[in-house]
């Protein structure tokens, strides 16, 4: 499939801000059954984008803009081909062992609550590590409702597992959470999905995880929608959770309140059908 991506980060301030700095993860890299076509970022304001990779991998921008700015937006457009690997993600910049991905954060840490339910699917899978996975996959997506208000900040994991919701970026950190406290490692991802009833209008970019699978490698695991990742899926960015891998993380100098607004477009190019695949 060809997805295209276009992604308008908007900010505004409400006294004009003497300065901002930004650190942008909006690049995806190449991998087996993803090759990026074209992209390109581009800042509203005069300013100097600074390329590195980051501790995880991660094609980074910072950039430094001077005020005084009302405004400045962030306009990310491109395509990648990519072909559906049944979840099993290969070909990446790995800096780490496996073992580093068992690490909790804050928004990562497994209560009591989120252990039990993990230790039921283990119980249950006799030790197969992809079973287990894919246990905790389909129950979370059926007791966690997915809410698909983007607009609050990132809850830990415990906090949605309590109210039973939370948007994408809090069920991958349920997820991540629950693989962990199975001695399974896992990871946060960032990036884009094309939806199979092909509505591409959304209010922010798209979340999962991937678990580590002995003897099969890194499986990618969306529990918003209870899939393992399929050729809709564009790989951006990896970190132990949301902190890790934001698309955009910044500081403002000088100025009052800011208001943000995201509009992110994915659309398929050729209107090609999608597949459904699973590990």
């Amino acid at each position: 499939m060809r997805i295209r991506v276009s992604h308008l980060t908007t900010y505004r301030y409400e006294r004009p801000a003497t300065s901002v700095i930004q650190m942008l993860r909006l690049t995806p890299r190449n991998h087996e059954g993803q090759y990026v076509t074209r992209w390109r970022i581009d800042v509203s304001t005069d300013c100097r984008l600074d390329q590195h990779d980051d501790a995880f991998g991660n094609i980074t921008h910072a950039f430094t803009a001077d005020g005084p700015l009302d405004e400045i937006t962030i306009l990310v457009e491109g395509e990648v081909e990519t072909r559906d690997t049944q979840g099993v993600v290969r070909g990446t910049v790995e800096r780490f062992p496996p073992s580093l991905y068992l690490r909790e954060t804050a928004l990562t840490h497994p209560d009591a609550a989120i252990a039990a339910f993990a230790a039921t699917h283990r119980d249950a899978a006799d030790g197969d590590v992809l079973k287990m996975l894919h246990r905790v996959l389909d129950h979370l997506h059926e007791e966690v409702a997915h809410d698909a208000d983007p607009t609050r900040a990132a809850a830990s994991a415990a906090e949605a597992f309590a109210r039973k919701s939370g948007a994408c970026q809090e069920l991958t950190h349920i997820f991540i959470a629950a693989a962990r406290s199975l001695g399974i490692p896992a990871r946060y991802i960032g990036g884009y999905f094309r939806p199979e009833d092909g509505v591409s209008e959304q209010d922010a970019g798209h979340t999962w995880a991937e678990a580590f699978v002995p003897d099969l490698g890194w499986v990618a695991f969306d529990a918003a929608n209870g899939l393992c990742a399929t050729d809709a899926h564009v790989r951006v960015a990896v970190g132990l959770d949301y902190l890790g891998a934001a698309p955009v993380r910044g500081t403002r100098f000088g100025g009052g309140g800011e208001a943000l607004d995201v509009a992110v477009r994915v659309s398929e190019v050729g209107g090609q059908h999608q597949s459904q695949g699973q590990t």
